[in-house]
């Protein structure tokens, strides 16, 4: 698994930009709701993925939601999101 920092960086080097502000929402969400790099990587995964860029307001509603029904893990945050119909990823 890799930190947060690091998987910015990935996607960086894969063509996605971030600008400061997203970067500010990105680790205003990890305090915010004190979650793993696992699963701050894969909310910015989804949000990638469901609005083709990064959405902040988006991307912490998401995390909310999945620290709120207690998914900790990437394998279950997408078994979560298919069940509930949350994305069409």
């Amino acid at each position: 698994m890799s930190t947060v920092e690091e998987y910015l960086h990935y996607l960086e080097g894969k063509g996605f930009q971030f600008q400061e502000d997203a970067i500010g929402f990105i680790f205003f969400g990890k305090h915010y709701t004190n979650a793993t790099d696992e699963m701050i990587n894969t909310a910015i995964e989804l949000t990638l993925k469901a609005q083709k860029c990064f959405d902040g307001s988006f991307y912490v509603a998401l995390l909310e939601t999945l620290i709120s029904n207690q998914i900790d893990n990437r394998k279950d945050a997408i078994k979560f999101i298919k069940e509930k119909e949350l994305l069409a990823i």
